[in-house]
């Protein structure tokens, strides 16, 4: 489900044209057809479900990067599933995998909300980490393009005061979306900016704040340092800000994508996930294995290069998308 008609399910103002949307089977179809070929050589030939094909399916999902942990509890249902069902027939694995894979989904969401926004707190903030070259700072513009587009004000907040180029592609998107950005100069501290990005969103009762922050990961201890003192200058603004902390995972890395999720849920209380560059290659199943490992719940998703191709996340739609 895209943005668009999320908000638009959700009653957002209609101030848009409907964007046109893509289905996900174009931008997953590099990991669904390599995850297709994978398990139908698996079953081939095969009138029931055996070890031998437990193995093969078991070896599909690794190497299609779903992960170790998590491709290991999807077999070990599986077994139970075979162990009742002597006859469980080759051709019902994806029936049955849909039907996991969906649950291992829902409980990564286990008592945590699953809506990309909630327009009841205004200004909704949304504090967005991840290391540099994920597609962080075109995940927030698409974001803003997006809810702009749909009658909602955005404000977004320049936080990495350490990348020119950062600052000046946030510039760019929010001429682009039509949103207010706030900036201030290369070096200055971030929580600065957070605290005035903020502040201006309430002083023009901004629907949204999101802000981008620097993607630096060799020294842990001074992001952790820096993502919390952005995170307590922001609760002097708005008391329960930010409503949410987006991890922004380049999906195309893989198991890469694993260590990016671990170094950043030890940095910051990352609530949510975002998932891109999905259509680049066939290392999808790493959003099943990183939301499962690490039990958070992912919200977007980027499956091409378009604003609409960034996607609220929507684990039915994605299941079928990816095994049927």
């Amino acid at each position: 489900m895209g943005i668009f008609n999320w908000l638009k399910k959700n009653g957002a103002q209609d101030g848009a044209s409907e964007a046109p949307q893509e289905g996900l089977e174009a931008g997953l179809q590099k990991t669904k057809r390599s995850l297709f070929e994978k398990l139908s050589y698996a079953v081939a030939g095969k009138s029931v479900v055996d070890d031998e094909v437990l193995d093969s399916i078991e070896e599909a999902l690794i190497t299609s990067d779903v992960g170790i942990e998590t491709t290991q509890n999807i077999i070990e249902r599986l077994e139970e599933r075979v162990a009742k069902d002597k006859y469980l027939n080759s051709d019902e694995v994806n029936t049955y995998l849909c039907e996991e894979v969906e649950k291992l989904l829902e409980k990564a969401a286990d008592g945590k909300s699953t809506a990309p926004f909630d327009f009841t707190k205004k200004p909704y903030v949304m504090m967005v980490v991840g290391v540099n070259g994920v597609g962080k700072t075109t995940t927030i513009g698409k974001i803003a393009a997006q809810l702009s587009a749909r009658g909602k004000k955005v404000v977004l907040g320049a936080a990495d005061t350490f990348r020119a180029a950062a600052v000046d592609q946030l510039v760019v998107w929010a001429g682009r979306a039509g949103a207010d950005i706030v900036k201030q100069e290369m070096g200055s501290d971030p929580a600065s900016v957070a605290y005035d990005t903020v502040k201006s969103a309430v002083a023009k009762e901004a629907d949204v704040v999101i802000i981008d922050t620097a993607g630096r990961l060799h020294n842990k201890i001074n992001l952790m340092n820096e993502l919390t003192k952005i995170k307590n200058v922001m609760a002097k603004v708005v008391p329960d800000a930010p409503h949410e902390v987006l991890l922004v995972i380049d999906g195309s890395t893989g198991q890469n994508g694993f260590i990016q999720a671990r170094e950043f849920t030890r940095a910051t209380n990352v609530s949510a996930l975002a998932v891109t560059k999905l259509d680049g290659s066939a290392k999808g199943g790493v959003v099943i294995g990183i939301s499962d490992q690490f039990k958070i719940p992912i919200k977007f998703i980027g499956v091409g290069e378009k604003t609409e191709d960034l996607k609220v996340f929507d684990r039915h739609e994605f299941v079928e998308s990816l095994f049927k």
